[in-house]
């Protein structure tokens, strides 16, 4: 590919507006008169070629541009300045969602609002782990049973522990008193 370049690598021409409505006026006047050409046609053979091309692009531009015969005329309040190319296309997909701002006057604060599954998972999660625990404290679960009946062996434990302990210190204590004697 030296030297040669394809279609699709050449600049796009865009048509200037003022040239759009120009051509439909003298187009406008075609039709009027007839099909006889308009007075000043002056022009070389090269400028009405492109200008029945540019004529031709105008026209489609024009009819894209046009509201669907069964879609409402706009509202001039609903008329929204449009971002980007929406305001050159119309766009007619059905699943489409515009997003609408809600006025703060409309909005209803006391009605519920709809949780996600996540979140009532989660409220559920932490209800039942409240549950368990309220159960937990007042010793009705497998579990709390279980470390109570540990915590009661310990116990036992560590008071024959504290009885030896006591009996240790006493019985040294009457070897020391009768040492001393």
């Amino acid at each position: 590919m030296s030297g040669k370049k394809g279609h699709k690598g050449r600049g796009k021409q865009f048509s200037n507006p003022e040239e759009i409505d120009r051509q439909m006026r003298a187009e406008r006047e075609k039709e009027a008169n007839g099909g006889a050409e308009p007075e000043n046609s002056s022009e070389s053979e090269e400028e009405s070629s492109d200008e029945e091309f540019d004529i031709v692009s105008a026209a489609v531009s024009c009819c894209a541009s046009l509201p669907h015969p069964h879609t409402p005329p706009p509202n001039p309040k609903q008329q929204q300045k449009k971002k980007g190319v929406e305001g050159l296309i119309e766009i007619e997909n059905p699943n489409r969602v515009s997003q609408k701002s809600k006025k703060v006057a409309d909005l209803d604060v006391s009605a519920p609002k709809e949780l996600s599954r996540r979140e009532r998972e989660e409220i559920e999660k932490q209800r039942a782990k409240e549950r368990y625990m309220k159960l937990h404290l007042e010793g009705k679960t497998e579990q709390a049973r279980a470390d109570l009946a540990r915590l009661a062996i310990i116990k036992k434990q560590r008071e024959e522990a504290a009885r030896k302990r006591d009996e240790l210190r006493k019985a040294k204590e009457e070897e020391e008193a009768k040492s001393k004697r």
